[in-house]
Protein backbone atom coordinates (compact mmCIF):
# COMPACT_ATOMS: atom_id res chain seq x y z
CA UNK A 1 0.00 0.00 0.00
CA UNK A 2 2.86 2.25 0.76
CA UNK A 3 4.38 1.34 -2.29
CA UNK A 4 1.49 2.51 -4.36
CA UNK A 5 0.92 5.90 -2.40
CA UNK A 6 4.98 6.89 -3.20
CA UNK A 7 4.42 5.87 -6.54
CA UNK A 8 1.43 7.98 -7.09
CA UNK A 9 3.42 10.72 -5.72
CA UNK A 10 6.18 10.64 -7.74
CA UNK A 11 3.89 10.55 -10.57
CA UNK A 12 2.02 13.61 -8.92
CA UNK A 13 5.63 15.36 -8.82
CA UNK A 14 6.88 14.70 -12.18
CA UNK A 15 3.55 16.08 -13.55
CA UNK A 16 3.56 19.04 -11.33
CA UNK A 17 7.35 19.74 -12.26
CA UNK A 18 6.11 19.29 -15.23
CA UNK A 19 3.50 22.10 -15.38
CA UNK A 20 5.44 24.49 -13.00
CA UNK A 21 8.92 24.65 -15.33
CA UNK A 22 8.81 27.70 -17.07
CA UNK A 23 9.05 26.15 -20.34
CA UNK A 24 6.34 25.70 -22.82
CA UNK A 25 6.20 22.17 -24.39
CA UNK A 26 3.97 23.48 -27.51
CA UNK A 27 6.86 26.00 -28.71
CA UNK A 28 9.11 23.04 -28.53
CA UNK A 29 7.06 21.14 -30.70
CA UNK A 30 6.11 23.72 -33.47
CA UNK A 31 8.93 26.27 -33.16
CA UNK A 32 8.81 30.57 -32.24
CA UNK A 33 7.22 31.01 -35.50
CA UNK A 34 4.18 28.88 -36.02
CA UNK A 35 0.69 31.07 -36.72
CA UNK A 36 -1.59 30.94 -33.65
CA UNK A 37 -3.67 28.16 -35.66
CA UNK A 38 -0.97 25.87 -35.35
CA UNK A 39 0.14 26.57 -32.01
CA UNK A 40 -3.34 25.88 -30.88
CA UNK A 41 -4.05 23.00 -32.85
CA UNK A 42 -0.48 21.45 -31.48
CA UNK A 43 -1.77 22.22 -27.96
CA UNK A 44 -5.17 20.30 -28.05
CA UNK A 45 -3.02 17.35 -29.69
CA UNK A 46 -0.85 17.43 -26.64
CA UNK A 47 -3.75 17.31 -24.27
CA UNK A 48 -2.95 20.51 -22.75
CA UNK A 49 -6.28 22.44 -23.45
CA UNK A 50 -7.87 20.10 -20.73
CA UNK A 51 -8.82 20.70 -17.19
CA UNK A 52 -5.46 19.94 -15.35
CA UNK A 53 -7.25 17.16 -13.31
CA UNK A 54 -7.95 14.83 -16.66
CA UNK A 55 -4.15 15.54 -17.66
CA UNK A 56 -2.94 13.83 -14.58
CA UNK A 57 -5.23 11.26 -15.21
CA UNK A 58 -4.08 10.72 -18.68
CA UNK A 59 -0.42 11.31 -17.53
CA UNK A 60 -1.03 8.36 -15.12
CA UNK A 61 -2.78 5.63 -17.75
CA UNK A 62 0.13 6.25 -20.31
CA UNK A 63 3.73 6.58 -17.35
CA UNK A 64 1.95 2.98 -15.64
CA UNK A 65 1.93 1.56 -19.60
CA UNK A 66 5.37 2.98 -20.55
CA UNK A 67 3.94 5.72 -22.30
CA UNK A 68 6.21 8.46 -21.94
CA UNK A 69 4.70 10.54 -25.28
CA UNK A 70 7.78 10.97 -28.04
CA UNK A 71 11.08 13.01 -27.41
CA UNK A 72 11.11 15.70 -29.32
CA UNK A 73 15.17 16.40 -29.64
CA UNK A 74 15.52 12.60 -30.62
CA UNK A 75 12.19 11.61 -32.52
CA UNK A 76 12.31 7.99 -30.72
CA UNK A 77 9.55 7.56 -28.00
CA UNK A 78 11.20 8.40 -24.19
CA UNK A 79 11.00 4.67 -23.40
CA UNK A 80 13.06 3.93 -26.40
CA UNK A 81 16.18 6.68 -25.31
CA UNK A 82 15.41 5.35 -21.95
CA UNK A 83 16.10 1.68 -22.71
CA UNK A 84 19.09 2.90 -24.59
CA UNK A 85 20.65 5.75 -22.48
CA UNK A 86 20.05 3.79 -18.79
CA UNK A 87 22.35 0.62 -19.19
CA UNK A 88 25.59 3.35 -19.10
CA UNK A 89 24.22 4.87 -16.32
CA UNK A 90 24.09 1.88 -13.96
CA UNK A 91 27.33 0.84 -15.52
CA UNK A 92 28.89 3.70 -14.44
CA UNK A 93 27.29 3.82 -11.05
CA UNK A 94 27.91 0.56 -10.30
CA UNK A 95 31.43 0.34 -10.75
CA UNK A 96 31.39 3.59 -9.08
CA UNK A 97 29.72 2.06 -5.70
CA UNK A 98 32.33 -1.34 -6.04
CA UNK A 99 34.85 0.62 -6.09
CA UNK A 100 33.39 2.84 -2.98
CA UNK A 101 32.70 -0.23 -1.38
CA UNK A 102 36.01 -2.40 -1.84
CA UNK A 103 38.05 0.63 -0.51
CA UNK A 104 35.99 2.66 1.87
CA UNK A 105 34.62 -0.45 4.34
CA UNK A 106 38.52 -1.39 4.76
CA UNK A 107 39.29 1.87 5.74
CA UNK A 108 36.37 2.92 7.64
CA UNK A 109 37.22 -0.41 9.95
CA UNK A 110 40.83 0.78 9.89
CA UNK A 111 39.57 4.17 11.16
CA UNK A 112 37.66 2.74 13.50
CA UNK A 113 40.27 0.51 15.27
CA UNK A 114 42.86 3.01 15.43
CA UNK A 115 40.27 5.74 16.41
CA UNK A 116 42.43 9.10 17.11
CA UNK A 117 45.41 8.10 15.44
CA UNK A 118 47.06 9.96 12.14
CA UNK A 119 45.06 6.57 9.62
CA UNK A 120 41.65 8.10 11.27
CA UNK A 121 42.26 11.76 10.83
CA UNK A 122 43.47 11.15 7.26
CA UNK A 123 40.09 8.71 6.12
CA UNK A 124 38.20 11.53 8.08
CA UNK A 125 39.97 14.28 6.01
CA UNK A 126 39.12 11.82 2.99
CA UNK A 127 35.31 12.02 3.95
CA UNK A 128 35.26 15.07 4.30
CA UNK A 129 37.05 16.41 0.94
CA UNK A 130 34.74 13.75 -1.09
CA UNK A 131 31.56 15.46 0.55
CA UNK A 132 32.50 19.29 0.74
CA UNK A 133 34.60 19.52 -2.78
CA UNK A 134 32.08 20.35 -5.93
CA UNK A 135 31.85 16.78 -7.60
CA UNK A 136 32.32 18.71 -11.32
CA UNK A 137 35.57 20.88 -10.27
CA UNK A 138 37.10 17.44 -9.03
CA UNK A 139 35.89 15.96 -12.86
CA UNK A 140 37.47 18.71 -14.18
CA UNK A 141 40.65 18.68 -12.54
CA UNK A 142 41.09 15.09 -13.07
CA UNK A 143 40.79 15.16 -16.87
CA UNK A 144 43.20 18.12 -17.00
CA UNK A 145 45.43 15.90 -15.41
CA UNK A 146 45.10 12.31 -16.24
CA UNK A 147 44.24 13.00 -20.05
CA UNK A 148 45.20 16.23 -20.83
CA UNK A 149 48.79 16.30 -18.83
CA UNK A 150 49.28 12.52 -18.39
CA UNK A 151 47.59 11.39 -21.42
CA UNK A 152 46.92 8.02 -18.59
CA UNK A 153 43.17 7.30 -19.69
CA UNK A 154 41.48 7.76 -22.62
CA UNK A 155 39.20 11.13 -22.89
CA UNK A 156 35.17 12.24 -22.25
CA UNK A 157 32.74 9.92 -23.89
CA UNK A 158 32.29 6.03 -23.93
CA UNK A 159 34.73 4.70 -26.91
CA UNK A 160 36.54 6.23 -29.09
CA UNK A 161 35.09 7.13 -32.02
CA UNK A 162 37.04 4.28 -34.08
CA UNK A 163 35.41 1.60 -32.21
CA UNK A 164 31.86 3.11 -32.20
CA UNK A 165 29.26 0.67 -33.36
CA UNK A 166 31.87 -2.53 -33.54
CA UNK A 167 30.04 -3.72 -30.28
CA UNK A 168 26.33 -5.07 -30.71
CA UNK A 169 23.69 -3.74 -27.87
CA UNK A 170 22.47 -6.79 -26.20
CA UNK A 171 22.73 -5.82 -22.20
CA UNK A 172 23.71 -2.67 -23.02
CA UNK A 173 26.37 -2.48 -20.75
CA UNK A 174 29.49 -1.82 -22.56
CA UNK A 175 32.09 -3.56 -20.83
CA UNK A 176 29.84 -7.05 -20.98
CA UNK A 177 28.46 -7.17 -24.02
CA UNK A 178 32.73 -6.96 -25.83
CA UNK A 179 33.43 -9.21 -23.30
CA UNK A 180 30.25 -11.43 -24.11
CA UNK A 181 31.53 -11.22 -27.91
CA UNK A 182 34.97 -11.13 -28.05
CA UNK A 183 35.49 -7.48 -28.98
CA UNK A 184 38.62 -7.37 -26.34
CA UNK A 185 40.02 -4.28 -28.09
CA UNK A 186 36.95 -2.67 -27.59
CA UNK A 187 36.35 -3.26 -23.88
CA UNK A 188 39.77 -2.35 -23.14
CA UNK A 189 39.35 1.34 -25.40
CA UNK A 190 35.92 1.05 -22.86
CA UNK A 191 37.68 0.26 -19.77
CA UNK A 192 40.45 3.29 -20.04
CA UNK A 193 37.31 5.36 -21.16
CA UNK A 194 35.23 4.45 -17.89
CA UNK A 195 38.08 4.53 -15.29
CA UNK A 196 38.10 8.32 -14.80
CA UNK A 197 34.54 8.42 -14.24
CA UNK A 198 34.05 5.56 -12.34
CA UNK A 199 36.97 6.99 -10.36
CA UNK A 200 35.10 10.05 -9.14
CA UNK A 201 32.29 8.52 -8.42
CA UNK A 202 33.89 6.17 -6.64
CA UNK A 203 35.59 8.57 -4.45
CA UNK A 204 31.64 10.44 -3.25
CA UNK A 205 30.80 6.61 -2.16
CA UNK A 206 33.92 6.29 -0.95
CA UNK A 207 33.42 9.33 1.61
CA UNK A 208 30.43 7.98 2.57
CA UNK A 209 30.51 4.44 2.85
CA UNK A 210 33.78 5.03 5.39
CA UNK A 211 32.24 7.36 7.25
CA UNK A 212 29.35 5.05 7.97
CA UNK A 213 31.41 2.11 8.32
CA UNK A 214 33.80 3.92 11.00
CA UNK A 215 30.56 4.97 12.70
CA UNK A 216 28.81 1.72 13.03
CA UNK A 217 32.14 -0.20 13.79
CA UNK A 218 32.94 2.19 16.60
CA UNK A 219 29.56 1.27 18.24
CA UNK A 220 30.09 -2.62 17.83
CA UNK A 221 33.71 -2.28 19.13
CA UNK A 222 32.62 -0.73 22.73
CA UNK A 223 29.85 -3.65 22.98
CA UNK A 224 30.84 -6.08 25.78
CA UNK A 225 30.62 -9.61 23.25
CA UNK A 226 33.63 -8.01 21.94
CA UNK A 227 35.26 -7.94 25.50
CA UNK A 228 34.53 -11.16 26.05
CA UNK A 229 35.85 -12.15 23.00
CA UNK A 230 38.66 -10.71 23.63
CA UNK A 231 38.70 -12.02 27.54
CA UNK A 232 38.37 -15.56 25.26
CA UNK A 233 41.54 -14.97 23.73
CA UNK A 234 40.69 -14.67 19.80
CA UNK A 235 43.15 -12.95 17.88
CA UNK A 236 42.68 -9.28 17.29
CA UNK A 237 41.68 -9.67 13.68
CA UNK A 238 39.16 -12.34 14.33
CA UNK A 239 37.57 -9.71 17.18
CA UNK A 240 37.24 -7.18 14.48
CA UNK A 241 37.08 -8.56 11.16
CA UNK A 242 34.91 -11.63 12.60
CA UNK A 243 32.31 -10.66 15.20
CA UNK A 244 32.69 -6.80 15.01
CA UNK A 245 32.37 -6.30 10.95
CA UNK A 246 29.81 -9.32 11.03
CA UNK A 247 27.42 -7.54 13.02
CA UNK A 248 28.22 -4.07 11.14
CA UNK A 249 27.67 -5.48 7.87
CA UNK A 250 23.86 -5.29 8.39
CA UNK A 251 23.34 -1.19 8.53
CA UNK A 252 25.96 -1.29 5.90
CA UNK A 253 24.12 -2.82 3.38
CA UNK A 254 21.50 -0.08 4.01
CA UNK A 255 24.12 2.38 3.58
CA UNK A 256 25.82 0.67 0.26
CA UNK A 257 22.51 -0.17 -1.63
CA UNK A 258 21.09 3.86 -0.69
CA UNK A 259 24.75 4.93 -1.85
CA UNK A 260 24.30 2.89 -5.18
CA UNK A 261 20.88 4.92 -5.57
CA UNK A 262 22.58 8.58 -4.98
CA UNK A 263 25.02 7.57 -7.40
CA UNK A 264 22.41 6.53 -10.67
CA UNK A 265 20.20 9.54 -9.70
CA UNK A 266 23.05 12.23 -8.98
CA UNK A 267 25.25 11.44 -11.93
CA UNK A 268 23.85 14.15 -13.68
CA UNK A 269 27.44 16.42 -13.59
CA UNK A 270 29.75 13.54 -14.00
CA UNK A 271 28.27 12.67 -16.93
CA UNK A 272 28.33 16.10 -17.90
CA UNK A 273 31.73 16.60 -17.22
CA UNK A 274 32.92 13.20 -19.26
CA UNK A 275 30.40 13.53 -21.49
CA UNK A 276 29.22 10.34 -20.71
CA UNK A 277 25.78 8.74 -23.11
CA UNK A 278 23.51 8.13 -20.18
CA UNK A 279 20.66 9.02 -18.46
CA UNK A 280 22.06 11.98 -16.43
CA UNK A 281 23.39 13.40 -20.13
CA UNK A 282 19.74 12.83 -21.51
CA UNK A 283 18.04 14.31 -19.22
CA UNK A 284 20.44 17.55 -19.63
CA UNK A 285 20.29 17.87 -23.15
CA UNK A 286 16.29 17.38 -22.89
CA UNK A 287 15.79 20.57 -20.47
CA UNK A 288 18.35 22.59 -22.97
CA UNK A 289 15.77 21.83 -25.95
CA UNK A 290 12.59 22.16 -24.09
CA UNK A 291 11.72 19.01 -24.32
CA UNK A 292 9.54 17.90 -21.58
CA UNK A 293 8.38 14.33 -22.71
CA UNK A 294 12.01 13.49 -22.28
CA UNK A 295 12.56 15.17 -18.66
CA UNK A 296 9.42 13.83 -17.30
CA UNK A 297 9.90 10.15 -18.74
CA UNK A 298 13.75 10.49 -17.38
CA UNK A 299 13.35 12.11 -13.69
CA UNK A 300 10.22 9.19 -13.24
CA UNK A 301 12.49 6.41 -13.97
CA UNK A 302 15.28 7.72 -11.66
CA UNK A 303 12.41 8.53 -8.84
CA UNK A 304 11.32 5.00 -9.34
CA UNK A 305 14.82 3.28 -9.49
CA UNK A 306 15.24 5.20 -6.04
CA UNK A 307 12.01 3.93 -4.71
CA UNK A 308 12.80 0.32 -6.07
CA UNK A 309 16.70 0.23 -4.39
CA UNK A 310 15.25 1.71 -0.84
CA UNK A 311 12.39 -0.98 -0.96
CA UNK A 312 15.48 -3.45 -1.71
CA UNK A 313 17.18 -2.23 1.39
CA UNK A 314 14.59 -2.42 3.52
CA UNK A 315 14.52 -6.23 2.67
CA UNK A 316 17.91 -6.94 3.04
CA UNK A 317 17.91 -5.76 5.83
CA UNK A 318 15.09 -7.21 7.36
CA UNK A 319 16.38 -10.24 6.27
CA UNK A 320 19.70 -9.68 7.73
CA UNK A 321 18.63 -8.71 11.26
CA UNK A 322 16.19 -11.44 12.53
CA UNK A 323 15.51 -8.79 15.17
CA UNK A 324 13.38 -7.17 12.54
CA UNK A 325 11.44 -9.61 11.58
CA UNK A 326 10.47 -10.33 14.92
CA UNK A 327 8.57 -6.82 15.46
Amino acid sequence: MMLAITLLGLLAMTFVIGRLVPIDPVLAVVGDRASAAVYARARQELGLDLPLIQQFWIYCQKAVTGDFGRSVLTTNSVLQDIIRFFPATIELATLGTILGTLIGVPLGVFAAVRAGSLLDHIVRVIGLVGYSVPIFWLGLMALLLFYARLDWVAGPGRLDISYDYMVTPVTGLLLVDSLMQGQFDVFWNAVSHITLPACLLGYFSLAYISRMTRSFMLNELSQEYIVTARVKGLSERRVVWGHALRNAAVPLVTVIVLSYATLLEGSVLTETVFAWPGLGSYLTNSLQNADMNAVLGATLIIGVTFVALNLISDLLYRMLDPRTRAR
